[in-house]
């Protein structure tokens, strides 16, 4: 990573249980970083210093775990390298830009892996990666003026829905074959969700 970077991350997705969170503090020492942390009933934030800029990442209590939320903007190429290496090993999801002189490129990221990669110079906006089948822009176009999208999209949720119900019965049966077949299958429409969301 260049240097004169600056990397943002939003829309994270990107869960844990607290040993986990505190294996990461441990290593945010070890990596030489001056932090503290600060827990209440709602969130647990560290507060890590780059410098003379101060990042608090919080992590929101749900359930038994915690999930990581907000966006942050990363000037540090350590701390931003240490960021993207917890997305890949949560198998989270982010969309990750990266400023340099006057370009932009945007990284989408699904369960730790880039699923497509944007570069934007100035007004122009080019398509470097996209994992998968991508729609030519007449299907774009046609999506967008017609109803088919908001459909299309009402039914990859309610399948969703339906094959994450099947993934429960089937992790409680124990059926290893149906839960590999079930995990498969949310994968792609994760995918087709997230290409119909953008």
């Amino acid at each position: 990573m260049n240097k004169s970077e600056e990397v943002e991350y939003c829309n994270l997705e990107l869960r844990f249980d607290r040993r986990h969170i505190q294996d990461l503090i441990k290593e945010l020492i070890q990596d030489g970083y001056s932090l503290y942390w600060s827990e209440n009933e709602a969130q647990f934030v560290i507060s890590i210093r780059t410098g003379r800029k101060l990042v608090k990442l919080r992590f929101q209590r749900i359930g038994s775990g915690y999930k990581l939320v907000g966006d942050y903007m990363i000037r540090d190429p350590k701390l931003a390298e240490w960021m993207e290496k917890l997305i890949e090993d949560t198998r989270g999801h982010a969309v990750v830009k990266r400023f340099k002189d006057r370009q932009i490129l945007i990284e989408n990221i699904l369960f730790g892996e880039v699923i497509r990669l944007v570069e934007i110079t100035g007004y122009r906006q080019r398509v470097l990666y996209q994992k998968g089948t991508p729609m030519t822009e007449q299907e774009m176009d046609r999506l967008f003026e017609s109803k088919e999208g908001e459909h299309r999209l009402l039914l990859c949720r309610l399948e969703t829905d339906d094959e994450l119900e099947r993934l429960h019965k089937a992790m409680q049966s124990g059926n290893e074959k149906a839960i590999a077949k079930c995990k498969k299958r949310l994968h792609e429409l994760s995918m087709e969700l997230f290409r119909l969301e953008w």
